[in-house]
């Protein structure tokens, strides 16, 4: 077996190891759990760090539990919110499980009949049932209000700082999610917990349960909260975050976030977010300073996570996408385009709405440009550019002002694309 602490070491993806967990994962297969809120019915690139730590632990022999925190979606978890959280109803929870679990397919293999395959648990199915004076009584006597006050998570929330306090609910947070620790490792042998450093004080209250409560051992490992180097929250854009879900951010967008990472980022990243050997990575780095202008990090980071996500078919639509705004294209790969990623590649240009009648009975293009769609001040400009070769519809160069328009020219049966020069775009839409 791979030494999986070393393997995460090099990769820069070890917070915090509690002594004896590199023993014990090179001892024997170990079956270790991350824990995910199905808070939505997606995954976004936050959580990528703790997926691929299960999936670097699969790969090194191991077996990886993902459990889907059914019953503590219902809390919410008070480590690094300034808030308490909205709770989700169970057929809500119920739906996002699912989805979690489709994803999550990409990254783990669930199906074989190895030893080590992953499994998916969900603490709703032990908890539903367990009483609240069982609770108290079978798990709260063992851990003290002393123990659990030490914690940052509560420190922060109960400090003369925090107008908003915590709610009890909250407060016994920690005490769930130490009690699922506890029913795994007697249900399913698991001796390691793994997840973001703020999950630190809620993991060693798990550890501590065990040792309390059944005199075993059991350990946990925490990766970085990754940020990025100018302190901006990582996978966090302007319009939200970045979702595994194609629905939610489209492989376009999805590829050109891991595109646009600055040089120190995707050095960091590629080794958090791919498969790369160390040896690989080091050769990629070394030639990427000696041409950092091709940015052959990041078109290499890019490629490795959106295959991963998606596909190699998405990722090639996405590089074909990209040419279109900022390479050579044609008509033709403009018409490959599914909508969504078309209107993600102009998100942001001047639209126009078009009268689909007009364009059915055909429109010169003057007319559609200076009138219709106004993205002429006048014909007499618009001429002038079509005269200096500067127009193009659908990536096609403009040369006549008398060019006819019609519904042969929609893109997806809907859009045309009209360009000046280089760098301007126009998007018309018929109504």
């Amino acid at each position: 077996m791979k030494n999986f602490i070393q393997e995460l070491t090099w990769r820069g993806m070890i917070h915090n190891a509690m002594p004896g967990a590199e023993e014990q994962t090179n001892k024997e297969m170990t079956t270790a759990y991350v824990g995910i809120d199905p808070t939505a019915d997606s995954l976004h690139i936050g959580h990528l760090v703790g997926v691929m730590m299960l999936k670097h632990f699969q790969s090194c022999g191991h077996k990886p539990l993902v459990l889907v925190g059914g019953a503590t979606g219902m809390i919410g978890d008070p480590s690094g919110k300034s808030q308490e959280r909205n709770l989700l109803d169970e057929e809500t929870l119920r739906h996002n499980q699912e989805s979690i679990k489709n994803q999550l397919a990409n990254f783990l293999d669930f199906d074989s009949d190895a030893e080590n395959v992953a499994e998916m648990v969900n603490n709703y199915d032990w908890m539903k049932d367990f009483s609240f004076l069982d609770f108290i009584r079978d798990v709260g006597k063992h851990i003290t209000v002393n123990y659990m006050m030490a914690k940052d998570s509560v420190k922060k929330r109960l400090s003369a700082d925090s107008k908003a306090g915590m709610s009890f609910t909250e407060f016994t947070y920690q005490l769930v999610q130490g009690y699922d620790f506890l029913w795994l490792n007697q249900n399913k042998n698991c001796k390691l917990q793994m997840g973001g450093s703020d999950q630190w004080g809620n993991m060693t209250t798990g550890t501590e349960l065990i040792r309390r409560k059944t005199g075993g051992e059991a350990f946990a490992i925490t990766c970085p909260l990754i940020t990025k180097a100018d302190g901006n929250k990582f996978g966090k854009t302007e319009s939200g975050n970045i979702w595994l879900d194609p629905e939610r951010t489209s492989p376009y967008q999805f590829y050109q976030f891991w595109l646009n990472t600055s040089d120190e980022d995707a050095e960091r990243y590629i080794k958090i977010f791919t498969l790369l050997s160390e040896e690989e990575i080091k050769d990629l780095v070394e030639k990427h300073k000696e041409a950092p202008h091709q940015r052959q990090l990041q078109q290499k980071l890019a490629e490795e996570v959106t295959v991963m996500i998606h596909s190699r078919e998405a990722y090639d639509m996405a590089v074909e996408a990209s040419q279109i705004l900022f390479g050579r294209a044609t008509e033709e790969s403009l018409r490959k385009l599914d909508e969504k990623t078309l209107l993600s590649i102009f998100d942001g240009v001047p639209q126009f709405e078009i009268s689909a009648s007009k364009l059915q009975e055909g429109i010169d293009i003057v007319s559609l440009l200076a009138e219709e769609a106004p993205a002429f001040s006048s014909k007499g400009e618009l001429r002038r550019a079509i005269k200096g070769n500067a127009i193009s519809i659908n990536k096609t160069k403009i040369a006549d002002a008398d060019y006819s328009l019609n519904n042969e020219h929609l893109i997806a049966g809907k859009y045309i694309l009209a360009q000046k020069g280089k760098k301007n775009y126009y998007l018309l839409i018929t109504k």
